[in-house]
């Protein structure tokens, strides 16, 4: 998955894209509100390279899962914002050429809407409910190997 979708560069440019789309989203970029991290772009595509099977860059220098899930938690139910952000993720796609090949969009589709509303949505009601030691979830092209 992380070389069909370009590798450490076509992820970055996806990020990029997706991070833009979602600034420009009235609903989604709320949960931006707060500010972000300078590198968001960068970390995120490498928390996906790690999730598609690429180099461990995000747990090596960033973070591990039960970080990435606190930062999603604790919000409360925002369904509508995660539609949103699918639809902007599927748009992202399109924008950097990804879309033109069905099973790579379908299956990065499957992975970001699955980790949208599963592991980031687990914790509506605090980020304290997150447990320590949560594996980074891992995708194939026949979807979750872990999770």
């Amino acid at each position: 998955m992380y070389d069909a979708a370009g590798g450490a560069d076509g992820l970055l440019r996806l990020a990029h894209a997706w991070h833009a789309r979602v600034m420009a989203d009235e609903v989604v970029s709320h949960a931006f509100s707060h500010g972000f991290h300078p590198q968001h772009s960068q970390r995120l595509a490498s928390y996906w390279a790690e999730s598609l099977g690429g180099p461990t860059t995000y747990t090596d220098c960033y973070g591990n899962e039960s970080s990435v899930v606190r930062m999603h938690s604790g919000h409360g139910p925002h369904e509508d914002m995660d539609r949103r952000a699918i639809a902007c993720f599927d748009r992202a796609l399109a924008d950097v050429g990804l879309a033109n090949d069905d099973r790579l969009r379908q299956v990065l589709h499957d992975y970001f809407a699955w980790a949208t509303t599963t592991t980031m949505s687990r914790y509506h009601g605090s980020a304290d409910d997150v447990p320590d030691g949560l594996p980074t979830p891992r995708w194939s092209w026949d979807g979750v190997v872990n999770g």
